[in-house]
């Protein structure tokens, strides 16, 4: 590893900074951050379980923006968040048990599915604003959380859009309100994998308090800064720098 300098961690703050202000505004901020830590030398897995503690206290003030939608959702959103913690948690140990040589590989798959997620959120925002005919199949809405939950324990990134189709599709509820038991979920799913990640020793302290101040800070500062800038815009510039990610990561 190279975090043996100031500038090391200077960039691990910008990084931070700017992964936190993506986050809030677009999503997809772990494209940034992660491929980060990558190229400082950090190994693929320490540099994810450390990129998850690092960026979690942001999504803690997404919480309380939603609060309001989520009034009269609260049994389903406590319904869904026991799979959501034992998905977490069975994702969060997969990772550390997976060969570190396995994961490598799987790192430019896990990027480039982020990344089609992250093309595809605009269009699902739009037909979730249409869609009004849920099932209402709680047991499966249940089973296919837990699923979601594994892959956000594990990598992570595209999960929040991953859990909008799901809810979507199978709760009867607005878009505003899908994004709160949704930020809600996601909150739950990234503090239990993050917890699981420190008491295995996994997570390296410095590098995510120095991702973690920069994130705090660009989370706090990117809505004022959205007023002048298209989020589209954002979202364009993190689904570039994903498929460029992809394309590095295969060929290197």
């Amino acid at each position: 590893m190279i975090l043996d300098s100031y500038w090391s961690y200077g960039l691990l703050v910008l990084a931070g900074f700017v992964a936190g202000a993506i986050n809030s505004v677009a999503g997809g901020g772990s494209l940034i951050s992660f491929p980060t830590m990558l190229a400082l030398g950090v190994p693929a897995i320490p540099a994810n379980a450390t990129n998850a503690v690092a960026l979690w206290p942001g999504s803690l003030a997404s919480v309380w923006s939603y609060r309001k939608q989520a009034k009269g959702l609260g049994r389903l959103t406590v319904y869904l968040t026991l799979p959501s913690i034992l998905g977490a948690l069975f994702g969060a140990w997969l990772l550390l048990n997976t060969p570190e040589k396995l994961f490598n590989s799987a790192v430019p798959v896990l990027i480039l599915l982020a990344t089609i997620l992250l093309c595809y959120q605009p269009r699902l925002k739009r037909q979730l604003e249409k869609h009004n005919k849920a099932t209402k199949n709680f047991a499966l809405t249940f089973f296919l959380q837990f699923l979601v939950s594994i892959y956000g324990g594990y990598f992570g990134a595209g999960m929040g859009i991953m859990m909008l189709a799901l809810l979507g599709f199978y709760i009867e509820a607005n878009i505003n309100q899908l994004n709160a038991i949704k930020t809600w979920l996601g909150t739950v799913i990234n503090v239990v994998a993050s917890l699981f990640f420190i008491s295995a020793g996994s997570v390296l302290p410095f590098p995510a308090i120095a991702l973690g101040l920069g994130a705090i800070v660009g989370g706090y500062l990117a809505p004022q800064l959205a007023q002048r800038i298209n989020p589209n815009y954002i979202r364009y510039f993190v689904i570039s720098i994903g498929f460029v990610l992809t394309f590095i990561e295969f060929i290197w």
